[in-house]
């Protein structure tokens, strides 16, 4: 009879790794899905409208700038006072919140920026900006 001088070691499973692995996968497989919309889901057949005008955010800001030899322009195009009010007017009903930015170039007489102010005033937007830049101090 063959006599045994190792005593046989225990088995031992180490779990860590394995743990590892199934919680990445787990949480990839979350990550990854994509969960339905129970709204989305219902079989509803949404009304249909002719000749109506797309709903779209508002816009962020409007940009006005007044230019070295006093021209106005509202989005890049040259307006006078008259249709700056006119058009800021009808934005501004469109879109209550709406903002205005208003940037004056630095040799602009300060008289027709305050008229730019005012008209953007008298269209009802509630948003004023002026557009400055920082100068380094030395």
């Amino acid at each position: 009879m063959p006599i045994k001088l190792n005593q046989a070691e225990a088995v031992s499973l180490n779990m860590t790794s394995l743990i590892d692995v199934v919680f990445f996968l787990n949480l990839f497989l979350l990550l990854a899905t994509t969960f339905p919309r129970p709204e989305q889901d219902l079989e509803v057949e949404l009304p249909q409208v002719a000749g109506a005008e797309a709903l779209t955010e508002a816009p962020s800001q409007r940009v006005v700038n007044v230019r070295r030899d006093g021209r106005v322009t509202l989005d890049q195009q040259e307006v006078t006072l008259d249709e700056l009010t006119s058009r800021l007017s009808s934005a501004s009903r469109q879109y209550e919140g709406l903002g205005v930015q208003v940037r004056g170039d630095a040799s602009a007489l300060h008289q027709r920026v305050a008229e730019v102010l005012h008209a953007c005033q008298r269209a009802g937007v509630k948003q004023l900006g002026i557009s400055v830049t920082t100068k380094e101090l030395r």
